[in-house]
């Protein structure tokens, strides 16, 4: 069926395997035919099904609807012939089907081997219709009844190539759409200032997919974005909230990760090579210093003028370069290569924010210090005052300290094994208050939390100072834990780190994080309109198959197995979702080891064949043996 141009009618065209003549043997077969060419349709004849670009009638042609019922090889053909029609239709249909269009395949109840078909026959048993359209580059998008009543004069004939009706019970209506095609990891370069040196550094690859997304920007309405929203909203019943603007790099140095109290195992950071840095101590002039102040808005939940982003970049010619406010005064610095070996431990991609908050804390401080020396009618210190909505209810004010939590949000790495929740990338909102200790903050936070959240499955557990948030079957989603206040006696400095892309999982109920990264607009399309928390999220890919692989190796004794995890992370287009070790052997005689992993593939976001998946792995080969220099068993 396609659209008629600049009209609003369809136009159907039908077409059957059989030459004219014999299709008119067929009981009703003539006064369908002429019911079609009166409704302003086309009826075609001799035309096969798995060579549809092939047919000259149709050449140029695309449909929005392909609609094929109840296909069969006919006579007494076993479901491997079946499957086979299946795969060379949809490899047919594609060449003539719209870039928007549906594919409608019919299935008596069972064929399918779907969870939709009740019951449901054993997968070697069915048609594997899902996997087949796979193969294509299909996804089934919807699964409904097939209602016969609805069509009074179709007869369903052909039962073993007869004219003997078969069962069209509980038979049901399969919707296929196509997949955006899977696309090669980009090589990213940044350039941004950490400590006041100007570097340079290329992303794992792996990850290339991952940063400048914009999932936090004004305006957007991704999950993320509206998970964070919630919080802020809640949370400012209690505290005022007040959320950075500040850019902050994506690197860190390992100075800054050792002088907070971070607790990210260190083996969880993605180590950088260093392409270049620029080493200029004077840089930032004292001057810049004084301008470069940091701005605090209130938190206004959806206000336009928030931007909470892991920082603004710049795209050409696939490099990527951040700057802050110093940047520019950096470019006449003396620029050194580097050497990989010395750099090595120096440099990491930011494992958790809280680093950079302590820092941009520490400069308010001193801002506000330095503005209480110099009067409060200097213009230049305005800039960098806040303004609190005090909340009534809240810890009171005292000392000086208000009850204001200040925040930021944005991109975090970690660079954690494959697992079904282990995130290598996930936003972090993180938000900081020094709050009275006879409050008991931490108890009152957690409370909080605990009302906004535990509709959604999340629970809190009491922890040495602090909480910790936990959910099924995710896990871990957050923490609230005390640290000193330092000179405010009778003060706890608390803490809320938060994944957001957890908890955007768990308020949706959307089925696998990696959906959060789809770049397909039937993902964002379902959050256009702000859906509130509790909203279910319907997948646009239904019941995608697992396919599971096998991968054995020889390693020496420098072998590392995060390295591993990364390569097959690029090699799958992050189609692997587990990666199980199942054996190991150690060479008694050569300094060796065995190694024997359980890859298994699957994906909610792409079509995944097992075609698709077989090539995935056969590269996953080629990169083990060049980059890690491994022998495939």
């Amino acid at each position: 069926m396609s659209q008629l141009y600049f009209e609003t009618e369809s136009s159907v065209t039908a077409t059957c395997l059989q030459r004219q003549d014999e299709a008119l043997r067929h009981e009703g077969a003539a006064d369908n035919i002429q019911i079609i060419k009166d409704s302003g349709g086309t009826v075609l004849f001799e035309v096969d099904c798995t060579k549809l670009g092939e047919c000259a009638s149709l050449q140029g042609r695309v449909f929005d609807r392909v609609v094929f019922n109840f296909p069969h090889c006919g006579r007494k053909s076993g479901v491997k012939k079946n499957r086979e029609l299946l795969k060379n239709f949809f490899f047919s249909c594609v060449q003539v089907l719209a870039e928007d269009g549906e594919v409608h395949v019919s299935l008596c109840n069972g064929q399918g081997g779907t969870p939709a078909d009740q019951p449901k026959r054993e997968w070697h048993n069915s048609w594997q219709v899902a996997a087949m359209a796979a193969e294509a580059h299909l996804i089934l998008s919807d699964v409904h009844p097939f209602d016969g009543e609805k069509y009074q004069s179709y007869k369903c004939t052909g039962y073993r190539s007869q004219d003997k009706g078969f069962h069209v019970e509980k038979a049901l209506i399969h919707v296929f759409t196509r997949s955006l095609l899977y696309t090669s990891a980009q090589v990213v370069k940044v350039e941004e200032v950490v400590e006041e040196g100007n570097v340079q550094y290329t992303i794992p690859a792996e990850l290339s997919d991952y940063i400048f997304r914009g999932f936090l920007c004004s305006g957007s309405v991704h999950p993320v974005r509206l998970v964070q929203d919630f919080l802020l909203k809640g949370l400012e019943e209690k505290w005022s909230v007040s959320m950075t603007t500040e850019t902050v790099p994506l690197l860190l140095s390992a100075k800054q990760l050792q002088m907070s109290c971070c607790d990210v195992d260190s083996t969880d950071c993605y180590r950088i090579h260093l392409l270049q840095k620029d080493h200029n101590c004077d840089a930032q002039s004292s001057t810049d210093k004084q301008k470069c102040q940091l701005t605090f808005l209130d938190s206004q939940v959806g206000a336009d003028s928030q931007n909470i982003m892991s920082g603004p970049c710049v795209i050409s010619d696939k490099t990527c370069r951040v700057r802050s406010k110093a940047a520019e005064s950096l470019r006449s610095a003396h620029s050194l290569d580097i050497d990989p070996e010395e750099e090595n431990a120096l440099y990491m991609l930011r494992p958790s924010l809280l680093p950079q908050m302590e820092e941009l804390l520490t400069k308010k401080e001193e801002l506000t210090n330095s503005a209480g020396k110099h009067g409060e009618n200097d213009e230049d210190n305005r800039s960098g005052e806040v303004k609190v909505n005090k909340k009534e209810g809240g810890c009171g004010d005292s000392n000086g300290v208000t009850s204001l939590l200040f925040g930021i949000s944005g991109l975090v790495f970690r660079n954690v094994p494959i697992k079904l929740w282990a995130q290598p990338a996930f936003h972090e909102l993180l938000l900081r208050g020094v709050l009275p200790s006879q409050c008991e903050p931490i108890t009152l936070l957690g409370q909080r939390l605990e009302t906004l959240l535990k509709p959604y499955g999340v629970g809190l557990v009491t922890e040495q100072r602090g909480l910790r948030m936990t959910a099924q079957p995710v896990g871990l989603v957050g923490k609230v834990f005390a640290s000193n206040a330092g000179d405010n006696a009778g003060h706890v400095s608390v803490t809320v780190s938060v994944n957001l892309d957890l908890l955007a999982v768990l308020l949706f109920s959307i089925p696998d994080w990696r959906l959060l990264w789809s770049h397909d607009p039937r993902f964002l399309k379902q959050f256009s309109l702000c859906p509130s928390p509790g909203t279910h999220f319907h997948p646009f890919s239904l019941f995608p198959e697992h396919f599971n692989f096998d991968i054995s190796f020889w390693t020496g004794p420098m072998w590392e197995e995060k390295k591993f995890h990364a390569v097959v992370r690029e090699a799958s287009h992050g189609t692997v979702e587990q990666v199980k070790l199942i054996d190991m052997f150690s060479h008694p005689d050569l300094s060796q080891t065995s190694y024997c992993y359980r890859l298994v593939y699957h994906s909610h976001s792409h079509a995944l064949s097992h075609t698709q998946a077989l090539q995935f792995h056969k590269h996953l080969e080629s990169l083990l043996s060049s980059r890690l220099q491994v022998t495939i068993r």
